[in-house]
């Protein structure tokens, strides 16, 4: 089963957390080869991630979102071995309601959504909570 666009039970969920501080977003995204656009447009999976983030660029950074890190996946430690994701980053929003005023935006539905949808196979994007104290596990 792919994860592409999140249910309504887990967009429900996000919503029902605190919106009023920051919160960092775990993006593990695993590409199609070739992207899937409904008009039958032709592009790598990659290209079409591109062009998702050219045109989500705009609205990301209006609301204030930056991202804090990025990394290329390269071998799964400790995972399944066919789960290998081809993008890894962490995306900082200054709350949980400048997530939702981005992820609500008409100009970002529009323009970037198909793309993401078009070049995602499977993803998983995980909320977590900023905690102070970075130079420690527990």
């Amino acid at each position: 089963m792919s994860h592409i666009d999140p249910t309504r039970e887990s967009f429900d969920q996000f919503k029902s957390l605190p919106r009023d501080h920051p919160i960092d977003m775990l993006n593990l995204i695993s590409l199609h080869e070739m992207a899937r656009y409904p008009d039958g447009r032709a592009a790598t999976g990659a290209d079409a991630y591109a062009m998702y983030g050219q045109t989500s660029a705009p609205v990301f950074q209006r609301v204030g979102g930056r991202i804090v890190w990025r990394g290329a996946p390269q071998c799964m430690v400790i995972g399944p071995q066919d789960g290998l994701w081809d993008i890894a980053f962490i995306a900082r929003y200054p709350s949980a309601a400048a997530f939702m005023e981005m992820v609500t935006d008409p100009v970002y539905q529009k323009d970037a959504v198909p793309h993401r949808q078009a070049a995602v196979r499977d993803s998983r994007l995980i909320r977590h909570a900023v905690l102070e104290g970075e130079d420690r596990f527990g």
